[in-house]
């Protein structure tokens, strides 16, 4: 699990770490620009948490196909995965480019909204190529050989730090685009990786051998349904969980900008611990994915057990982390020379001292849905994020926000009820199908 997790981890690090390198900039740019930025990012994040949740349906289904030494299903799905990212993508930008429109309808602040087209305008393009590295990402990964993912993306975090730095303050001789050239930056990015993974897949051995761009042109629509049977649930998923967190941060824009600049500082460094529980879901839907292509229930569960006892270990150290170090990390994101600045550091504070309660439930919850969609099970955990996330934790987040003058802060209790709501189901699913050890059909689709 370690040797297939690490590399996993990291690559989701490296794709925070450009994020985060992102929101660093921006932040130097005031907290209106922030404020802006943050509200299109989470319009962008929405679609390409709808494409990311479909696709990420090829991990599962070509790790069962290579534990059951189907090469040729390992190739049909990954082509397949392209299709399904070509259908997704084409109408997502349309909705995008109605960014601003979107956000006014949903009483944002103005001074806000030209900050948020800006960055939407040349951001949203980057979406159909990350959706068609995560494809690329799968095949490595269900291969067993994550790595040349994790090199892919680590090269891209230091170039996408210095395309920011010399298209958003115009270094470098660059022209100075500001937020226009943040979301730039990242596009030209999101192409240039695709490019370097698609070329060792295609030239370097074991990946060669696959020819995944071999009759791209042919449909396999039995794959192509089942791959939108699987990731529909997933993406269902992922998006209560990501509606829960920007859900939030529409709630928060009514109390004002400033609000909103402390909660995208804040969610900052729970974004970035989830990172490595997100690998190690990966990790074990790829595990156990494998033991369910070769019958083999006890290596299936034991493989989901094992993930979840290495994010408990790391979520409690995070929490810890998070209560000994939250004004340094603050003051990362933004200048606190600035005389509106104080408001903000304080209130993101705050937050970050009650994140140190839901990390732990946050690191389950991810963990124990990777280990579900190893064995397909996708669509309980849908309906269980949305009774979780909406039902529980955004409903108490809002009433005690509102009823109880609580505001952001309400919110962020919001955020343990929900959370920990979620990791008690989810555990409580899989447990039940380790007791039955169930493992589900892996027939390959006619």
């Amino acid at each position: 699990m370690s040797r297939l997790a690490w590399p996993i981890v990291l690559t989701q690090l490296a794709w925070v770490g450009m994020l985060t390198t992102d929101t660093a900039m921006i932040g130097r740019l005031g907290a209106e620009a922030l404020a802006g930025a943050t509200l299109s990012l989470m319009i962008f994040f929405l679609a390409y948490v709808i494409c990311f949740g479909i696709v990420t349906a090829t991990a599962s289904l070509a790790s069962q196909a290579y534990g059951a030494r189907q090469p040729r299903r390992v190739r049909r799905i990954t082509r397949q995965g392209w299709w399904v990212t070509i259908a997704l993508t084409a109408p997502m930008l349309i909705v995008l480019a109605f960014t601003s429109q979107i956000l006014s309808l949903m009483g944002q602040p103005p001074e806000t909204l030209p900050h948020a087209s800006a960055y939407i305008g040349t951001l949203m393009w980057s979406l159909p190529l990350a959706t068609a590295f995560t494809v690329l990402r799968n095949f490595v990964s269900a291969l067993g050989r994550p790595r040349p993912a994790l090199w892919v993306m680590l090269s891209g975090v230091p170039l996408n730090a210095l395309l920011d730095y010399g298209l958003i303050f115009g270094n470098f001789g660059l022209p100075r685009l500001e937020l226009v050239g943040a979301g730039l930056a990242t596009t030209i990015i999101n192409i240039a990786m695709f490019a370097a993974l698609l070329a060792i897949a295609v030239f370097r051995k074991p990946f060669s051998r696959y020819a995944i761009l071999g009759r791209f042109w042919r449909p396999d629509w039995p794959q192509f349904r089942q791959i939108f049977r699987i990731g529909l649930p997933i993406a269902g998923n992922h998006l209560m969980v990501a509606g829960f967190f920007i859900g939030a941060v529409f709630v928060v824009g009514s109390f004002g900008s400033e609000a909103i600049a402390a909660h995208m500082i804040a969610i900052q460094l729970p974004h970035i611990s989830i990172m490595i529980p997100m690998g190690l879901s990966q990790a074990a839907t790829v595990r156990v994915g494998h033991a369910v292509g070769r019958r083999n229930a006890d290596a299936a569960y034991r493989a989901g057990w094992i993930a979840t006892a290495m994010t408990l270990c790391f979520m409690t150290m995070m929490s810890v982390v998070v209560m000994l170090v939250p004004e340094v990390f603050v003051k990362l994101f933004i200048d606190a020379g600035r005389p509106e600045s104080t408001a903000v550091i304080n209130l993101a504070v705050s937050f970050l001292f009650l994140a140190a309660f839901f990390q732990v439930a946050d690191g389950l919850q991810e963990v124990m849905s990777g280990a579900l969609r190893g064995l397909n099970d996708t669509v309980v955990p849908m309906f269980i994020a949305g009774l979780s996330y909406w039902g529980v934790g955004l409903a108490t987040g809002v009433w005690l926000a509102f009823s109880y003058g609580l505001q952001g802060v309400g919110l962020w209790l919001g955020f343990i009820f929900g959370l920990s709501c979620a990791a008690i189901l989810l555990t409580w699913r899989f447990f039940q199908f380790f007791k039955d050890r169930h493992l589900p059909s892996i027939q390959t689709p006619t």
